[in-house]
């Protein structure tokens, strides 16, 4: 296992297949956008799955929620696509589709995601995307009903009161 792999699988806490996965996908973002892991903002990641493959993306290419440039699509596919903030070049990578087909149990998936080479493994292409705004600080309101913390962005307004939304949706129940 080299050190990279070890670092993602420490941090994860187990070697499994969608790891292994995100792995591959987040070694090969970063060749094809000639970039090391982001610091700050300069690289985005869009993850189109809430696996475990996505760990390894935020380790390896420094793409969190709490930086802002990591953007989750609820769409249950294994489709990533990363982009250089410095000149909007930005890739999809996706699994093959036949590869389920070709590989069998846990072990042997970890096994052939580790080993296939990238173009048995992996779809990759160029793609254009409109790139989100950098992360914003925006303030904060207490809820008029838990009087919890919210940001402001994300209260609902009824009767002059700031509210969660959970607080809001219950409103009339």
């Amino acid at each position: 296992m080299d050190n990279d792999l070890e670092k993602v699988v420490e941090f994860h806490g187990h070697l499994c297949p969608g790891l292994a996965l995100g792995y591959r996908v987040a070694k090969l973002g970063l060749r094809l956008l000639d970039a090391p892991r982001a610091k700050g903002e300069e690289l985005i990641a869009i993850v189109e799955n809430d696996s475990c493959a996505v760990d390894a993306i935020q380790f390896l290419m420094g793409c969190t929620f709490g930086k802002g440039n990591l953007y989750f699509k609820d769409y249950g596919k294994h489709g990533y696509t990363f982009a250089r903030r410095s000149d909007g070049k930005a890739v999809r990578i996706s699994l093959k589709e036949d590869v389920f087909s070709r590989i069998g149990d846990r072990e042997e998936r970890i096994r052939k995601f580790l080993s296939l080479g990238e173009e048995e493994l992996l779809e990759a292409r160029d793609v254009r995307v409109e790139l989100p705004k950098e992360a914003e600080i925006h303030g904060s309101v207490v809820c008029g009903s838990c009087h919890e913390i919210v940001m402001e962005t994300r209260v609902r307004m009824r009767d002059g009161k700031a509210y969660c939304i959970p607080c809001y949706e219950s409103l009339d129940r």
